[in-house]
């Protein structure tokens, strides 16, 4: 929080903070919040000539106003700054956008392990098929596993569903968590009630 000092103060204000976040390029404001005390009313009252005043059983006044303003492209930028990773695994290294899931634009990638199976690609369709409506998913068969992984890492994607050959008996796929790299198996028709109770979660814990 910055407050502004006397020659910054817009005209209309009595005191004004911004709050700041430091991006690489230095601070920036991300919103502002301005006394705009009386001003408004008062400068409408005294162009219309009418009071505007709030009367009570034993007072009078001219109501205050304080202006929260905010935009949400310096708060989107924030939040992809402020995720943005990258790190080394095997040698290799991950780039990967650790947003909140809340605020990922694709919550759930569904990946059959091989592409040109139909068993696999079938039940990976069915499943992107119920999970699609109700969370932004995607699927993908194109590449190795890995670099799908990978292309879900960098746009910050939380979870990936493989299906790969022992779905097709026993019923189960694997989920990967973005953050921790964690990968548990479960039931094919427990995945969305999973998902969706991760993305109810106030805060799932970052790696």
């Amino acid at each position: 929080m910055r407050p502004h000092d006397p020659d910054e103060l817009s005209h209309y204000s009595s005191g004004t903070s911004d709050m700041e976040y430091l991006f690489p390029i230095g601070w920036s404001e991300l919103e502002g919040v301005a006394n705009r005390g009386n001003y408004d009313l008062t400068a409408h009252a005294e162009g219309s000539g009418t009071k505007l005043e709030w009367i009570g059983h034993e007072e009078r006044y001219v109501p205050h106003v304080i202006e929260p303003a905010a935009g949400a492209d310096r708060a989107a930028l924030a939040f992809l700054v402020d995720s943005y990773d990258e790190e080394e695994i095997g040698g290799d290294v991950r780039t990967v956008l650790r947003l909140h899931p809340r605020l990922a634009p694709v919550k759930v990638a569904v990946l059959p392990l091989i592409g040109k199976d139909e068993a696999m690609t079938g039940a990976a369709r069915g499943l992107y098929e119920e999970l699609r409506r109700v969370m932004p998913a995607e699927y993908d068969d194109s590449a190795s596993i890995g670099k799908r992984y990978r292309r879900q890492d960098e746009i910050g994607t939380p979870w990936a569903v493989t299906i790969d050959g022992d779905t097709v008996s026993d019923g189960a796929v694997t989920i990967r968590d973005r953050d921790s790299l964690e990968q548990i198996r479960v039931p094919l028709g427990d995945v969305k009630s999973l998902l969706l109770e991760r993305l109810d979660t106030p805060w799932y814990p970052r790696a």
